[in-house]
């Protein structure tokens, strides 16, 4: 999280917002998957993709955009333009965490069968 604020404050041009979406999809990712655990990494990756899209949809309605002026910090949660290469970079942030999670876990299994066997 700590990231992707550093790069919303301090990052610019086009790549600082292709990680910065990046990041807010990995962070929407570990909430799904805090919020369903029993779901399969695809239904959590799916579901943070989805949820991703419907907020960057929303923001051609203008919602997020007078919100963000009621309380300035929904700037960072809904955003206030549509950008269509954000639907982009939403999924490649939650498609790199999730090979990232499953590569952590199975060298976890790994590491663990190695010691239960040892």
């Amino acid at each position: 999280m700590a990231a992707g604020l550093a790069t919303a404050r301090y990052g610019s041009g086009a790549a600082a917002d292709a990680l910065g979406d990046a990041l807010y999809a990995v962070l929407v990712l570990l909430l799904v998957t805090l919020a369903v655990p029993r779901w399969s990494r695809p239904a959590q990756a799916g579901l943070a993709v989805a949820l991703c899209w419907a907020v960057e949809m929303s923001q051609l309605t203008g919602a997020p955009a007078a919100a963000a002026a009621v309380w300035p910090p929904l700037r960072y949660l809904l955003g206030t333009t549509f950008v269509a290469t954000d639907l982009l970079w939403y999924a490649v942030g939650v498609l790199l965490a999730s090979c990232g999670t499953l590569l952590a876990s199975r060298v976890g299994g790994a590491r663990r069968a190695a010691v239960t066997r040892g």
